[in-house]
């Protein structure tokens, strides 16, 4: 490709108030520009690399025996309401209606569309295991679009669907996760797998590929060698346990006006802070209330709460449902005393405890000394709703939980029974002629947030340094001077480089040396050769690697040998 050609060049004036890295220099390269808020247009070298991440992911897919497909985008919203997902998906569902009336959703996962396809043939067990996947775009109404590509409305996602049995599943699911680990390494960037919440997509558990970087939007656990790593929504830990054996003291309130937050609250009683306990209310979206209550030095894990407490998603309870419920203010909320018919979850790290505090349920009061058997029955069963804390023991041993951020690139997810449940008719043939049920397995990579993610891992202050197996083309060719012999020579090396396969980027523009180096250093492909009147001097070309100061001279007649 000729610069001067090309559609969307780099930018001086474009990008510049831009935060994100990455988002700065995509669009300052003239890689992309924005359509409207979480929708970009993706210009012709930003295609290049979009389909060079395409087809690493490609190559990986296909060696594990995964098979490639195209489902339509329009999904019936039928088999939506089959997995009652038209109310329960983690964002808004964009549905459209055609000329006749027949209503569907935008495709912004495919689970559904993969298992309609699979249970219109007859399958037998002999045809078992087969993983079906596809490049399709995505819609997804996110509530908030940031970071240029790191969070889209619109996209092009790989999204895999695995059919088979129960047992089958462990080896698929670990040639899943090999090939991610592997792809995601040619493609540059060093992943940690983390145990991740299943969420929307339904199943037991699931893992989150993740690209340690400060501006991801995924908060993870690991500790030190990595034995553990599990994103915030799931991660485990070993909880505070109060051992102490102090007599029973006598329960009352005491006055705390104005004394909120549980170690301004534990100064104020004179007690530790591991006694203080912190209790809130939220209420779903039929109004209906729960309280959960942790250890006052944790916080509450909304997601382990969500998925104790059911289906109908949680929110915290506003002020005005706050006084109405207990009499107080947020603040002074304890779960003695509430009134009945609201659930009471407690967390584990509030088993066995003597003597603690609780809020008094009136404003400017604290009940202390409380103990469950005497003030409160004793539960019958205590739940894991702390969010983990750097510094907390992992799980086993495992050591102490180092706290990170991250991009997450790829997901994969065992979806067990809960599609071919849902959907009639998703089964085969077993070996004995009974019918069973499939048990599936999905797997995601978002192309644009990994080239997003690539740029924030791959890039210095002079602009991009792209990995080779990405880069827009291997060579940027640069062309210094407008002398008619140094046009030729540039011109025919050019031409050499196209024909012998080398993708080659050629700077054939009008502009001065100063603006084409710092522009291709901007762009970030892997080599630059420079031809001017000087390296001509020497019958060569000066040849310089992205990541590299140093540039050496080569023979122009052993260029192409060279780089081949």
């Amino acid at each position: 490709m000729r610069l001067s050609k090309a559609f969307g060049r780099p930018s001086k004036t474009e990008g510049t108030d831009l935060s994100i890295i990455s988002h700065k220099l995509l669009v300052q390269a003239g890689f992309i520009r924005e359509s409207t808020a979480g929708r970009y247009y993706i210009l012709p070298l930003g295609w290049r690399i979009h389909e060079n991440i395409a087809d690493v992911i490609r190559k990986h897919m296909n060696k594990i025996g995964s098979q490639e497909l195209m489902l339509p985008v329009l999904h019936p919203i039928e088999l939506w309401q089959e997995t009652n997902r038209t109310v329960s998906v983690g964002f808004e569902l964009q549905r459209i209606k055609d000329r006749r009336g027949a209503e569907f959703a935008l495709g912004g996962t495919a689970e559904e569309m993969a298992v309609d396809l699979v249970r219109k043939f007859n399958i037998s067990y002999r045809d078992l295991p087969f993983t079906i996947y596809q490049f399709s775009m995505k819609f997804r109404d996110e509530i908030r679009a940031r970071g240029g590509l790191l969070r889209l409305r619109e996209f092009v996602m790989k999204d895999a669907y695995s059919f088979g049995n129960e047992e089958q599943f462990k080896q698929t699911y670990k040639e899943m996760a090999d090939a991610y680990t592997a792809l995601f390494k040619e493609l540059g960037l060093s992943t940690t797998m983390v145990e991740a919440d299943n969420g929307y997509i339904g199943g037991e558990y699931c893992h989150e590929f993740i690209v340690e970087s400060e501006i991801g939007e995924s908060r993870y656990f690991t500790t030190a060698d990595d034995k553990y790593a599990a994103h915030e929504d799931v991660a485990k830990f070993v909880k505070y346990k109060d051992d102490s054996d102090e007599e029973l003291k006598p329960k009352e309130d005491v006055l705390g006006e104005g004394i909120i937050g549980a170690n301004k609250l534990a100064e104020f009683l004179n007690i530790p802070v591991e006694k203080t306990t912190k209790t809130i209310l939220f209420e779903n979206d039929e109004g209906q209330i729960v309280a959960a209550a942790v250890n006052g030095i944790y916080d509450i894990n909304l997601t382990k709460l969500q998925h104790i407490a059911g289906d109908s998603p949680l929110k915290l309870a506003s002020p005005e449902t706050v006084k109405k419920t207990t009499g107080a203010e947020i603040g002074y909320v304890g779960f003695l005393n509430l009134p009945k018919g609201i659930k009471v979850y407690l967390d584990d790290s509030l088993k066995d405890r003597r003597n603690f505090e609780v809020g008094a349920n009136k404003t400017n009061y604290h009940t202390i000394n409380v103990n469950f058997g005497r003030d409160f029955p004793e539960p019958d069963k205590f739940y894991d709703i702390a969010m983990a804390r750097p510094g907390d023991q992992a799980p086993d041993n495992a050591g102490e939980l180092i706290e990170k951020r991250g991009i997450e690139v790829g997901n994969i997810f065992q979806l067990g029974y809960h599609y071919t449940d849902l959907m009639e008719g998703a089964e085969y043939t077993d070996a004995d002629g009974q019918i069973k049920k499939y048990y599936m397995g999905c797997y995601g990579i978002g192309i644009a947030r990994t080239l997003a993610a690539i740029v924030e891992a791959h890039h210095d202050d002079k602009g991009i340094i792209w990995p080779d197996a990405v880069a827009p083309a291997k060579v940027h060719l640069v062309r210094i001077g407008a002398e008619e012999n140094t046009v030729k020579a540039a011109d025919s090396l050019y031409e050499e480089l196209k024909s012998t396969n080398i993708d080659t980027l050629y700077d054939d523009r009008e502009e001065s040396a100063g603006v084409k180096f710092a522009d291709a250093d901007l762009i970030g492909c892997p080599m630059r050769l420079t031809v001017s009147p000087r390296t001509l001097e020497s019958q060569g070309v000066e040849l310089k690697h992205r990541n590299e100061e140093k540039s050496e001279n080569v023979p122009i007649s052993e260029v192409v040998a060279r780089l081949s």
